[in-house]
């Protein structure tokens, strides 16, 4: 049975969609602020995020930045936002759908339909542990011999790419204009600088790194 997490802090609002949800066969759980969504996501088995972007405590857009540092499971904003620059920087976050208030239950239906045709069959976790240190996706923190590895945000750009892309070759090109942007396309010496720094601090042996791999004129790969 299909997951969904429905965030959003006017209680009637996510009661009526959990007992719609509910009816359509799908298990639907509701939680009111951006702090229990991300808990929520990290430590149940999710399958689809409802959002809403007005939350007491935190913005929809930063939950959204924030799932994406470790999943692609679908995320449909549900927002009385109607601006066309708030569905613009929603959808560049990460989110898969916008679906404006006052919404039919009908259409929210479709969505969800749609969104559930792509819903991984694999579950994926927000932690990944290596035999020298631990990656905490959902918390952004890196934990090696019980303690907490600080890196700039720039090191953990780096590193949160390749580990979502663990095994599989990322080219240099590939990095350098997810962490710096276009412009920085042909900076391939950012690169040697910032991979070396992560050496110091994660591998064991830096000089014969374990999982911080480099392909020589091509890129780099992660290997747990």
């Amino acid at each position: 049975m299909t997951r969904v997490l429905i965030v959003e802090d006017e209680a009637q609002i996510a009661r009526a969609m959990q007992v719609t949800l509910q009816a359509h066969g799908y298990q639907a759980v509701t939680v009111g602020n951006g702090a229990d969504a991300l808990n929520a996501v990290a430590k149940q088995s999710v399958n689809i995020v409802v959002l809403d972007l007005g939350l007491p405590d935190m913005d929809g857009v930063e939950i959204i930045r924030r799932i994406r540092g470790w999943s692609s499971m679908p995320i449909i904003v549900l927002s009385a936002r109607h601006a066309s620059e708030d569905k613009v920087e929603a959808l560049d976050a990460g989110a898969d759908d916008y679906v404006t208030k006052p919404f039919g239950l009908d259409e929210l239906l479709a969505r969800l339909r749609v969104a559930s045709r792509r819903v991984l069959t694999d579950r994926e976790e927000p932690t990944l542990a290596t035999s020298d240190f631990m990656v905490d996706l959902a918390g952004k923190k890196i934990v090696k011999d019980g303690s907490e590895v600080r890196l700039t945000p720039t090191e953990w750009n780096i590193l949160e790419l390749l580990v979502r892309n663990k095994g599989k070759l990322v080219s240099q090109q590939q990095i350098l204009t997810q962490v710096w942007g276009q412009a920085y396309a042909k900076e391939t010496q950012y690169l040697r600088v910032y991979i070396a720094q992560l050496r110091r601090k994660l591998e064991r042996d830096p000089a014969a790194p374990r999982h911080l791999h480099t392909e020589a004129g091509m890129g780099y790969r992660f290997d747990p």
